[in-house]
């Protein structure tokens, strides 16, 4: 496990970038946070190096929104996920091995990731926009 500490936007957005460089197009990455440490904002950051002039927003209303870019990206967010039964109506399992899939509140549906997958834990630091990320499944 790597652990980063990003003192501000721009360093939130360099991580999320080098998270990007190493990605091959068929990941998945479980983003596990409290509300507000920064999951859409470090999803924008690797969904625009990955190429794509998609804007990024909180998928809460739509479960899942795609973007185009040098790969498939698909973006859920299981905040209203509760069981089984929601998360096969979301088309999740539908998606795998088809592009890359970045998950907020990845905690609701832990028990249903694949295997082989890339964590990261964000916490918010002791100022307002420090953050504390732990990545597990990547190297950077």
């Amino acid at each position: 496990m790597a652990k980063f500490k990003t003192e501000n936007l721009q360093q939130t957005e360099a991580l999320g970038k080098r998270i990007a460089e190493k990605l091959t197009g068929n990941e998945v990455i479980a983003f596990f946070g409290d509300l507000g440490a920064g999951k859409t904002t470090i999803t924008r950051s690797i969904v625009k190096a990955l190429e794509s002039d998609n804007d990024v927003s909180s998928p809460t209303f739509a479960i899942v929104n795609e973007y185009k870019g040098k790969f498939n990206i698909y973006h859920f967010d299981m905040y209203r996920i509760s069981g089984w039964d929601d998360l096969y109506s979301t088309g999740f399992f539908d998606y795998l091995d088809n592009g890359i899939l970045i998950i907020e509140w990845s905690e609701n549906i832990e028990n249903a990731l694949p295997d082989k997958y890339i964590r990261i834990c964000i916490e918010k630091g002791a100022s307002d926009t420090e953050r504390i990320f732990d990545v597990e499944g990547l190297e950077i």
